[in-house]
């Protein structure tokens, strides 16, 4: 079933692993038509899945006629798939694999369990290198250091190379100005890397951070309001947040004497020294802001329309288009480099991007579960963060 969820959630731009959680996705947007079966799916699981969308009435299920030239994949279909061979299990068909992983109990070093975990990325049409990256990052602690070293070679023609990965709820990141990253989690945790102990603050269930000094987290919860989290408040942070008090906030950056709030209704706001500046950017919600001071203030904006917007507070305007997808923005982070300013962008559909300066290739990752917050370090670096991990990436 696992492989019929995700092969729909794919189609759809939702990340969802089982169908109470494509439902959940599906009932959270506008009422939609869904396509199910067709060539190599299951009947009955695309049978099953019909009947639990349907049950809201919330979407219509057109369920297209199998193709009979194009037989069902099964776990032994043109011969066994070595489930506990890392490099065999990249290169074979991932429904085969997704298949004979739900049908077996062994973890095999850890493979399983990983599998099960990115699948809705690896089941994407792909080459083994990149498959062998996803599998690398979604690996449980005590997964078996053959299957590790083998992921390693398979993954050495990717175009990223995994410097970490390990368990860490996030809800935001950030990166502190000297280079440090910080995590916040669901329940308000504040965290500095590497080392940092676990600090709590004001904030429940975390929607945004922004670095605002060497030593001052801002973090934005989940009913849009401002909190500080160490260092001493200000004028501005304090204006701020009373004007989010008010007028809650769905999206937060902060660069410099600068700190920018998104609302419901598309519009970016930039609180600074000089004054308020804002301008409506998006249609519909802002989702993600983010902004770097170094050379000079640069913003960057999603929203639910999909869209990455370039802004300059002082120029006004309605910004230039960097980005454009069909799913909702969900993360932003901007991190200057010795080549300028680097951009990170994460969508709903498990997409992550790493746009860098001077170069007209984007990057992209797909974690497997959804994305909730992205960060750049000075050195290039990208961080991608889940519900469940925290992932450290180098482009090669």
């Amino acid at each position: 079933m696992r492989g019929t969820v995700w092969a729909v959630a794919n189609q759809l731009g939702v990340v969802a692993g089982t169908p109470a959680e494509l439902l959940s996705a599906l009932l959270a947007g506008p009422p939609r038509t869904v396509r199910l079966g067709g060539a190599g799916h299951d009947p009955d699981e695309v049978a099953e899945l019909a009947d639990v969308l349907r049950e809201f009435g919330h979407v219509r299920v057109v369920v297209e006629a199998p193709d009979e030239d194009a037989p069902v994949s099964k776990p032994g279909d043109d011969g066994p798939v070595d489930v506990a061979d890392a490099e065999a299990v990249c290169a074979a068909d991932p429904v085969r694999v997704t298949a004979a992983y739900e049908a077996a109990d062994d973890e095999h070093g850890g493979l399983r369990s990983a599998w099960l975990r990115a699948g809705q990325s690896l089941i994407r049409d792909q080459d083994p290198a990149r498959r062998a990256l996803v599998l690398r990052t979604a690996l449980p602690p005590d997964a078996d250091p053959r299957i590790r070293q083998a992921l390693a070679r398979s993954a050495a023609a990717a175009p990223w190379h995994m410097e970490w990965a390990g368990a860490c709820p996030i809800a935001a990141l950030t990166v502190l100005p000297g280079g440090a990253p910080v995590v916040a989690d669901p329940g308000g945790g504040v965290r500095v890397l590497p080392d940092g102990g676990r600090e709590q603050s004001t904030a429940t269930r975390v929607r945004a951070a922004a670095a605002s000094g060497e030593d001052t987290v801002l973090l934005l919860d989940e009913r849009g309001r401002l909190h500080r989290h160490g260092g001493t408040g200000t004028a501005l942070t304090k204006a701020v947040a009373a004007t989010l008090a008010r007028h809650p906030g769905t999206a937060l950056a902060a660069a410099a004497d600068v700190v920018l709030v998104g609302d419901r209704m598309g519009s970016v706001h930039a609180f600074g020294s000089d004054g308020l500046h804002q301008a409506a950017l998006h249609s519909g919600r802002v989702t993600a802001l983010a902004a770097t001071a170094s050379p000079s203030l640069t913003v960057r904006t999603g929203g639910t329309d999909g869209a990455v917007r370039v802004w300059s507070p002082a120029d006004g305007g309605h910004g230039s288009t960097v980005s454009q997808r069909s799913s909702p923005v969900v993360a932003l982070h901007m991190g200057p480099t010795p080549q300028g300013p680097a951009l990170a962008a994460a969508w709903a559909d498990g997409l992550v991007e790493l746009h860098r300066p001077g170069r007209r290739d984007v990057l992209g990752f797909r974690p497997g579960p959804a994305v909730r917050a992205v960060a750049v370090t000075p050195d290039g670096a990208l961080w991608v963060g889940t519900e469940e991990t925290l992932i450290r990436l180098r482009p090669r």
